[in-house]
């Protein structure tokens, strides 16, 4: 990876756009989660020019990047102040996500031990804004 502006490596993804099922823009009954074409006559399974392409395994990411988001950490869900316990070692590789069920008061106190903690917490806005201005 290439180094970036803040000297964190830069997360590179070889695909970020998912591989559609073939035909499945065509017939309802066919979701778009892929399948891989078995047909003896099939364009696709035959990699002929101009149709979609299957995936391989030369479209993997590097481990080392895999699940990695654009700001460099691993993100990790919590809901209780509790579970930021579990990040304490781990401030610099993984980042909190306040998860959607928890209410504005319990956030408030999560965001505040984050900050102790020097965790992270990719969300610490959500909710609190909108609490501030009623």
């Amino acid at each position: 990876s290439t180094q970036s502006t803040w000297g964190r490596p830069k997360v590179v993804h070889k695909r970020t756009k998912k591989f559609k099922r073939h035909h499945s823009d065509r017939f309802k009954r066919l979701g778009d989660h892929w399948r891989k074409p078995k047909g003896i006559d099939s364009c696709v399974r035959r990699k002929y020019r101009g149709n979609p392409r299957m995936p391989n395994v030369g479209y993997g990411t590097k481990k080392t990047d895999r699940h990695l988001n654009p700001d460099g950490f691993l993100h990790f869900e919590i809901s209780t102040v509790r579970d930021l316990n579990m990040l304490l070692m781990q401030n610099r590789r993984y980042a909190a996500v306040i998860s959607h069920k928890v209410g504005a008061r319990k956030r408030k106190a999560i965001v505040e031990r984050a900050k102790e903690l020097a965790v992270r917490v990719v969300n610490r806005m959500a909710r609190l804004r909108t609490e501030e201005h009623e």
